[in-house]
């Protein structure tokens, strides 16, 4: 499990690009039979990947976060975003289509992940925040979650959102995740952009083009720096830093936040005469 530290604003603006890289984009997140892990110290979040390809792959408990079993303090928002696969939870098994989300509460034991084909095999990705108490583990399908339409074709930012784990869908203690698609001919996300002082969150980009680029958008909005990425990899936003960007073509991103409320809209906007 990598270690992630917090960061001031007044470090930030100062960093070069590869400073910023070190410190908020996480890369190579599915690695074939393995769990690659990212704990960092805004909220005390984890994020990562598992890609069981042929063979089933655990998420287990270790001495970095001082426990037995993963999800003894913790909660845990799992995406599909591969072929099609399994999550056992404590011998309870759960189907996941590409795009299907799983929602585990505090306290599950076993956590195995397999694939249902190594010729397209699952790819797992997850975010994980401490938890007070246990909500049932539940499994929310892509075709039956609710959408929203957004933005316009003619502001480039014309996308759909799903919300998945929030106040009214799936129960968590402070976990929210969802998902947004971008339609073809728009790329921009998050714009007008805000930032919110009471949760972090993480964005993961995926369905880019091999050769497309996502250029995110972070920092304070009067000092704004900017990340290349590429497809599968996700980024930390600190509570005290936008998070927006364009891509050199459609994408979808997964959203995760956690921290002192679960209300989706508690968000300070971000004028965009106030951008520098």
């Amino acid at each position: 499990m990598e270690m992630r530290y917090s960061t001031h604003p007044e470090h930030a603006k100062h960093f070069t690009t590869e400073e910023l890289r070190q410190h908020y984009l996480i890369q190579e997140l599915f690695v074939p039979e393995e769990v690659k892990l990212v704990y960092t110290h805004e909220d005390r979040v984890i994020i990562g990947g598992i890609h069981p390809v042929n063979k089933s792959v655990a998420l287990e408990g270790s001495d970095q976060i001082k426990a037995e079993t993963f999800l003894e303090r913790r909660e845990l928002g799992v995406f599909n975003v591969g072929g099609s696969g399994t999550v056992k939870v404590d011998g309870e098994t759960y189907e996941l289509a590409t795009k299907d989300c799983l929602y585990v509460g505090k306290g599950a034991k076993e956590l195995i992940f397999e694939s249902d084909s190594s010729g397209k095999p699952a790819k797992f990705y997850i975010v994980s925040a401490l938890a007070h108490t246990t909500y049932p583990t539940t499994k929310q399908s892509f075709v039956d979650v609710p959408s929203e339409s957004l933005g316009s074709q003619e502001t480039a930012n014309n996308r759909t959102l799903r919300r998945f784990i929030h106040d009214e869908g799936i129960q968590s203690c402070q976990l929210v995740m969802g998902m947004t698609t971008l339609e073809n001919g728009s790329v921009w996300n998050s714009m007008p952009t805000h930032v919110h002082d009471r949760r972090m969150e993480v964005y993961f980009y995926f369905e880019l083009d091999e050769n497309a680029r996502m250029f995110h958008l972070m920092g304070e909005p009067n000092e704004t720096r900017h990340l290349v990425m590429k497809n599968d990899e996700a980024v930390i936003s600190p509570p005290w830093s936008i998070h927006c960007g364009a891509a050199t073509g459609s994408y979808t991103f997964i959203w995760g936040m956690a921290g002192e409320n679960k209300t989706y809209k508690d968000m300070d906007q971000v004028a965009m005469s106030e951008l520098r």
